[in-house]
């Protein structure tokens, strides 16, 4: 929407809650002059928000006359399920719409399995967690996914991935949507809670961006586990690409290692010699048990020599990439994250990235790791939700689908 003024037919009670949400107009006076509405325009479309339930009003200081109502929008009025499926464990929670985690469970779930059985396993969390959180299931607007694997973002499917088989074009959404009204009880009313599924790394650049990087207009957060993959955001919204494939950094393939072999069946990607899984692997081969990259971070946390010198050369290997990525995108933030975000990892990206890319590039470029740690996933997929809902168009179909 920007900061011009919008033309009425713009400035539905959605655009209103917009402008509300981000904090650009507070006041009632704020919101006139933000649309270009009448007072009484503007009172009826916040009448609308106001019987949604999604509004709550304060009184702001007085700067000598009559003290200014303030107008925010309501986090606790609903909720959200999340969950980050990992490849070998899975975390929920419930969280409000500000993104406050209310109640939380981690437990095994092994991708490898398939999708069917996964669902139905995470959908057996449902009712404890949402108990748990001291809400009604009738408190519940959404659920958000968060997978490891590209996902078309208009059919909710994962296409192609790499490291979930037996995935590909699975309809996760329809599947999730059935089981949680069978753990719920619903009805027909199920069809009410949608169900969002996105790439993991999208979600914790969304999480990411959110919490702390606002005022960052590109965002890159690079996500390294058992595979890799990039979340980037540009001004406020995430770059899927054409059908989800942004960020696959993971299969970018290397010359000089075409002797890798891939999960993804090729020869040479970055994700076979740099991630996770690829220092498990050559750990083993030392003689170390390890079999991901969760075993990796055991390792890199006890200071285990070989553990930190395979993080650090894994760190240069993805610098290399990265000083294409920070040439092309010029972000403010990079931000490193996974079971690998530790200092060994980072001091190798950073060793690249500014030896390689021009000083132009990386002037103004902070290479961090993350703020929300592990759960990033879990914010960013309750976050995709609200999103969705209180977008001015999906606030207005809410909005319609309510009124008596």
């Amino acid at each position: 929407m920007g900061d011009s003024m919008m033309t009425s037919g713009q400035a539905s009670a959605g655009a209103l809650l917009q402008l509300i949400r981000s904090g650009r107009a507070n006041t009632r006076a704020d919101l006139q002059h933000a649309t270009g509405l009448s007072r009484s325009t503007v009172g009826q479309r916040l009448d609308l928000l106001n019987r949604a339930g999604w509004l709550r009003h304060s009184t702001g200081e007085s700067t000598g006359g009559r003290p200014s109502h303030r107008i925010a929008f309501d986090p606790t009025h609903a909720s959200v399920v999340a969950f980050d499926l990992e490849t070998r464990h899975a975390r929920a929670a419930v969280v409000d719409l500000g993104g406050t985690i209310l109640a939380e469970h981690t437990g095994p779930m092994d991708v490898g399995e398939g999708p069917e059985h996964v669902l139905d396993g995470l959908a057996e969390w449902f009712p404890d967690l949402i108990a748990a959180a001291g809400v009604p299931a009738s408190h519940v607007a959404g659920v958000g996914l968060s997978v490891p694997g590209p996902v078309d973002w208009e059919s909710g499917r994962v296409i192609e991935p790499p490291i979930m088989p037996g995935w590909d074009r699975y309809p996760i959404r329809e599947r999730l949507q059935k089981a949680y009204a069978a753990r719920m009880g619903l009805g027909a009313e199920a069809d009410a809670v949608p169900v969002l599924v996105d790439n993991d790394a999208n979600l914790m650049a969304l999480a990411e961006h959110q919490a702390a990087h606002r005022d960052c207009s590109s965002f890159v957060l690079l996500k390294v586990s058992t595979g890799i993959g990039a979340g980037v955001v540009i001004g406020d919204s995430l770059y899927r690409g054409i059908d989800g494939g942004a960020g696959d950094i993971g299969h970018i393939r290397l010359h000089d290692r075409s002797d890798a072999l891939c999960m993804c069946g090729s020869h040479g990607c970055l994700a076979a010699v740099a991630s996770g899984r690829a220092i498990a692997k050559e750990l083993s081969a030392l003689g170390l048990d390890t079999a991901s990259g969760r075993d990796v971070r055991r390792l890199l946390n006890e200071g285990h020599p070989d553990a930190v010198r395979l993080a650090r050369e894994a760190g240069r290997r993805v610098g290399e990439v990265l000083v294409t990525v920070v040439t092309l995108l010029n972000p403010g933030v990079l931000m490193i994250a996974g079971e690998l975000s530790g200092v060994p990892f980072l001091t190798g990206v950073r060793e690249l990235v500014y030896q390689r890319a021009m000083p132009r590039a990386t002037a103004n470029l902070q290479v961090v790791t993350s703020r929300l740690g592990d759960h990033a996933g879990l914010i960013g997929a309750a976050a995709m939700v609200v999103e969705h809902l209180y977008s001015p168009a999906g606030a207005d179909a809410r909005l319609e689908r309510l009124a008596p």
